[in-house]
């Protein structure tokens, strides 16, 4: 049940911080040639960010708190209703 607010959460910090660093590269274009100590930073959380996003998808997946539904999903193929089937068999 926690599981999914903290991925959103970690999604929309992701996408804030790629803006904000988008934002300080802008900013700080003129200032240096080396890249400023913001943009770095920046990037430094979005790959700390992305690597928890990602590790908390693969927990919820190995777990079984995250599954697909998708209709092309192998694991239910065994599950399609009498209906479906005389679909597929129209065909």
């Amino acid at each position: 049940m926690w599981l999914k607010p903290v991925i959103i959460i970690l999604f929309i910090a992701l996408v804030i911080s790629l803006f904000s660093g988008y934002g300080f590269l802008l900013k700080d274009r003129g200032i240096s040639s080396e890249p400023s100590r913001r943009t770095v930073r920046a990037l430094g959380l979005r790959l700390v960010l992305a690597g928890l996003l990602i590790g908390f998808l693969f927990y919820g997946v190995f777990t079984g708190k995250l599954g697909s539904n998708a209709p092309w999903d192998a694991r239910y193929a065994d599950k399609i209703t009498p209906s479906e089937q005389t679909i597929e068999a129209a065909k």
